[in-house]
């Protein structure tokens, strides 16, 4: 599948609201990409984590869904914990067959290809990710993640869409948003990232 052929985005605002961070930034990031890629011919659907959901609608989003792009802060080097309970919920329910078939593993051989059961093989997954570390805080041995990534500080996430068989596109990052935004040149980057992915 062709990128220039993949017309469905389910866009999913993973932010979960505390007084001192609202979501603002998050949902203006989901409201740009909205515009972009509706301006680009993409159909797009919205999920949110304040609203309620229904299991089964959920699974026929990831189902309709030519590329997953997870809008998120990062909360204690992970995601938010409303997000958990939607992927304990949602994803543990499409391991009955509408996200994947069983975890891959067969009865011949046990031990091996496990994480192959995805169904979403046609699938492309982007992860834009809001952060209060600076982006030095990565990718340097002297500084807090000791030389890792985004991607690496992602791992688990990126391991959670593999083992539905989905494939990553090239995440995106904002850095140092509580203290020192430039939210002008980050959404100017936003811009020039779906630009060039999509």
């Amino acid at each position: 599948m062709n990128i220039s052929d993949s017309k469905n985005v389910l866009i999913i605002n993973a932010h979960q609201y505390y007084p001192f961070s609202e979501g603002k930034l998050n949902a203006a990031f989901v409201d740009k990409a909205v515009t972009l890629l509706q301006g680009k011919g993409y159909n797009t659907r919205v999920v949110t984590m304040k609203d309620d959901y229904d299991v089964d609608e959920q699974l026929a989003h990831h189902q309709w869904a030519d590329i997953i792009l997870l809008q998120s802060p990062v909360n204690w080097m992970g995601v938010p914990w409303s997000f958990k309970k939607y992927m304990d919920e949602v994803y543990t329910a499409g391991m009955a067959g509408a996200l994947c078939d069983g975890d891959g593993r067969k009865e011949a051989a046990p031990k091996q290809n496990y994480g192959t059961g995805g169904s979403l093989t046609n699938t492309k997954y982007m992860l834009s990710l809001t952060f209060n570390a600076p982006a030095e805080a990565f990718n340097d041995n002297s500084e807090f993640f000791a030389g890792k990534s985004v991607d690496d500080l992602l791992f688990p996430m990126h391991m959670n869409f593999k083992f539905f068989g989905m494939t990553a596109m090239t995440t995106f990052a904002s850095f140092d948003v509580m203290k020192n935004a430039d939210v002008e040149r980050d959404f100017k980057r936003f811009t020039a990232h779906i630009n060039q992915h999509f």
